[in-house]
């Protein structure tokens, strides 16, 4: 074992003895994101009625937020948060700024999901504008009111289109979590980076984060395979008598 480890180009030990505090940075990345996804989707939703709806006031404002925030990076919007809103007195005093904007944590989690917000609201309407019209006719036909038919047949209609799209989203998300190694938070970035300064190293840190990006990354993708599967089912191609193939008589 020692032979094979020894043709291995990195400080396997050392990263062994640090591999809690990867563990930790597992943590601090996996609560971010999880949260932000919750809060964006949750916030996502009315903005993306209200977008797809076209109603002449809100939807301008809701498409101005949507594009500013997709047109601004995310490590942009982190600093305007943790460095920008401290500048201001008036916030210092106010009961915004202990405990929250006077912490990176939540600093990062506000950026993070109105960041994640914009890109849900975006796509959650293109899954609404593209709810078939013969499922709203025939809503309105059984008398269906507005709300009655956002809740029962759009949404969750909508809510499935989406989720395929959807998974990029999250694994995007997940991917701009190490924003947050650069306003003092230790995500698995952070620690890959304290390990290379710590100890000197040129890329042990930052292979064993990518690692953990990648096994994290790839759980992500199993579990919407499973739900694409669960909730996509009809969509999926099934064989019937006219797409087998046509198997030669050996008997001719």
């Amino acid at each position: 074992m020692e032979q094979i480890l020894s043709y291995i180009p990195l400080d396997i030990a050392l990263i062994a003895e640090n591999f809690d505090r990867f563990l930790y940075g597992v943590w601090m990345t996996l609560n971010l994101t999880v949260l932000a996804l919750v809060f964006g989707g949750l916030l996502a939703i009315p903005l993306a009625i209200a977008r797809a709806s076209k109603h002449p006031i809100f939807n301008p404002i809701v498409w101005g937020y949507t594009y500013v925030l997709r047109g601004t990076p995310l490590l942009v919007q982190v600093y305007l948060i943790y460095f920008g809103l401290g500048q201001f007195e008036v916030i210092r005093e106010s009961w915004l700024w202990d405990p929250i904007l006077s912490s990176a944590w939540w600093c990062a989690l506000i950026a993070f999901t109105l960041n994640t917000s914009a890109y849900t609201t975006e796509l959650l309407r293109g899954a609404i504008a593209d709810t078939p019209k013969g499922e709203v006719e025939a809503a309105i036909a059984t008398g269906h009111s507005y709300r009655s038919r956002m809740r029962r047949i759009i949404l969750p209609s909508a809510f499935r289109r989406a989720i395929p799209a959807y998974s990029n989203e999250v694994i995007f998300m997940l991917h701009g979590s190490v924003v947050a190694s650069t306003i003092t938070l230790q995500d698995i970035l952070g620690v890959g980076r304290w390990l290379n300064g710590r100890f000197y190293l040129a890329y042990e840190g930052f292979i064993t984060a990518a690692l953990l990006y990648f096994l994290i990354v790839l759980a992500i993708t199993q579990v919407f395979r499973w739900i694409e599967r669960r909730y996509l089912r009809h969509l999926t191609r099934r064989e019937t008598e006219a797409t087998l193939p046509v198997v030669p008589d050996a008997n001719r």
